[in-house]
């Protein structure tokens, strides 16, 4: 086997390697099908969702829009966002308690809220993007 064959072989097994990191899918057929992907939820949570202290809870950032939008959690909650769009966005919460640098496709960034209160926050890309982290 010739040296451009073995240096062809090996970057596509990286690029399946990363490919089956950041979709989900275990395996593949040789056509590229998804024979078998890993659980994901199958519904959106409602407009709100609750999560108890030390937990970590996720928020899309896709589509122009957070999801879900409003969350209530506990104190010790970590919130991660993942820009989920082609667009690069921001989280920036209203009073300037968390900001985010600008965030690529798949590219996150994350706060844990100590405190209770009402944290509502935007994009400063998009500011008619916005959403709100409740902590009681």
């Amino acid at each position: 086997m010739s040296i451009g064959v073995r240096i062809g072989i090996a970057v596509l097994a990286t690029v399946f390697c990363a490919l089956t990191a950041t979709t989900g899918v275990e395996e593949a057929s040789a056509f590229g099908a998804p024979l078998r992907t890993a659980e994901r939820p199958t519904a959106e949570p409602a407009a709100q969702a609750a999560a108890p202290a030390g937990k970590v809870v996720e928020v899309k950032v896709d589509n122009f829009s957070f999801s879900p939008q409003t969350i209530t959690i506990a104190p010790g909650t970590t919130v991660i966002w993942t820009n989920r769009d082609d667009i690069p966005h921001t989280v920036v919460s209203d009073d300037k308690v968390f900001k985010s640098k600008v965030l690529d496709t798949d590219e996150k960034f994350s706060f844990t809220f100590d405190k209770a209160g009402n944290f509502p926050y935007f994009c400063s890309v998009h500011p008619k993007m916005t959403g709100k982290v409740i902590v009681q």
